[in-house]
């Protein structure tokens, strides 16, 4: 997987991106992370990347022609056209069903939007999805790009030294992950379940998923409507009735 990052703030990504699980991934060659600075693509002097909209009207929009030689340089010696993502607080929200969706593409290029926006030619002629991580206001695009390229690697095959703790985590399967424990046994007076020390698998899985269909129901309701369950799954949550 190649992600390439179209961005005014280059040099924030590799100190996320450059750590930890993606930063092993890039190691490996697993995926492979490219930023853009859109200033080294501007015609103007002074670097300028952004004017006045056309209107009137508060802020500053982001340049198309900065942007658009950006990617041009990107895609320069490409035989393809890379899926070209603007993350926008306008575009669908990102979700674990459209992380794994964009997991099986080659190549993803993103793009950081600030201010108002970007010009929206810069929409038209190249955007193919846009994206967003939450109904709130961010400054810029970056932290949304490094939220998508951490999500999505994640769901690469050979990113997760341990292949099952991705299929176990919250949103995998609709549902919120169980509790988890670990050392002491004992902590202020808080005991580990002890279920979890019986070394009967089958109870302790019939216990997680227990688990699991509670959270969501207390947690996320949203999330605990959409699912369907199984007479088995009824049963665990009438015992808890």
């Amino acid at each position: 997987m190649r992600f390439d990052i179209l961005t005014i703030f280059p040099d924030i990504f590799d100190v996320v991106l450059g750590s930890s699980i993606i930063g092993r991934a890039r190691e490996k060659g697993l995926i492979t992370v490219n930023t853009w600075n859109i200033r080294d693509y501007t015609k103007d002097k002074h670097k300028k990347t952004d004017d006045y909209p056309y209107g009137g009207g508060s802020g500053l929009v982001m340049m198309a022609q900065p942007i658009y030689d950006a990617y041009e340089a990107v895609v320069r010696d490409l035989d393809y056209k890379p899926h070209f993502i603007y993350m926008s607080p306008q575009g669908k929200l990102l979700d674990q069903k459209l992380v794994e969706q964009l997991a099986e593409r080659r190549h993803i290029i993103l793009l950081c939007g600030h201010y108002e926006g970007v010009d929206e030619r810069v929409l038209e002629k190249l955007v193919d999805e846009e994206i967003s991580i939450g109904d709130y206001v961010l400054t810029g695009g970056e932290l949304p790009a490094m939220v998508l390229i951490d999500a999505v690697s994640r769901a690469i095959p050979g990113v997760l030294s341990n292949e099952d703790s991705y299929a176990d985590e919250s949103h995998k399967n609709g549902l919120l992950e169980y509790p988890q424990y670990t050392r002491p046994y004992d902590f202020m007076g808080m005991k580990v379940p002890d279920i979890l020390l019986s070394g009967h698998h089958a109870n302790i899985e019939k216990w997680r998923r227990k688990q699991s269909l509670i959270r969501t129901r207390d947690k996320r309701p949203d999330l605990f409507e959409k699912l369907e369950l199984s007479e088995e799954d009824k049963k665990l949550l009438a015992e808890d009735t």
